[in-house]
């Protein structure tokens, strides 16, 4: 069984709904997987200062927070953060800025990585977003697992093949979720066959 952690990092909650369609997928793969999010670094009074944050905040506060060890534990691995000015959340680089002892030991070395994203217009730097994911991973010498262009559930989310990105509304919902679901699905499972194949099951 390909053993999955997907860690995510969400303000208003599309980045969790994100983190759970491709937890939805995984598991009907059959693969093994943890639900992780990062540690939250805003303060409270930015917090309250949107409802739909502090929303996501207590609807989340009973899945666990990512460490080193859920990194290490897995065979494959799904990052998700939404652009902060064309970059990942200060929340995920901080993350990932932490793993170095693990990193210095090589553990995270052939690892299949693949990694998605959200900003409130089509060009609000998720393609940048993703990509600075994979320039951490290739220092992990992991293996970037992109979706490509090979499904075409890859076109109807909008065609990115870095990895899955959806745009949020002016409401803060998510456009077109049932056409991300299906990209983010088919982006998990490509990863997980691939680790499937290197696994060995």
């Amino acid at each position: 069984m390909v053993k999955l952690t997907i860690v995510y990092y969400s303000s208003t909650g599309n980045g969790t709904k994100m983190a759970q369609f491709a937890k939805e997928a995984a598991e009907k793969f059959g693969a093994e997987v943890r639900l992780r999010k990062v540690h939250e670094l805003a303060p409270d009074m930015a917090i309250d200062s949107n409802p739909l944050w502090r929303q996501n905040v207590e609807a989340t506060k009973d899945i666990p927070e990512a460490t080193s060890e859920d990194l290490t534990w897995a065979d494959a691995l799904i990052f998700s953060s939404p652009s902060r000015f064309g970059v990942m959340a200060s929340q995920m680089k901080q993350f990932l800025d932490l793993q170095g002892g693990p990193w210095s030991k090589g553990l995270f070395a052939n690892k299949f990585v693949t990694a998605f994203t959200s900003a409130q217009n089509p060009h609000g730097g998720q393609e940048k977003v993703i990509e600075s994911i994979y320039t951490v991973m290739q220092h992990w010498s992991a293996i970037v697992v992109s979706p490509g262009y090979i499904n075409p559930a890859t076109y109807a989310a909008g065609g990115n093949p870095y990895g899955t990105s959806a745009t949020i509304g002016s409401d803060g919902e998510m456009l077109q979720a049932e056409e991300v679901r299906a990209a983010i699905h088919d982006q998990t499972v490509r990863l997980l066959e691939v680790a499937k194949k290197y696994v060995g099951e």
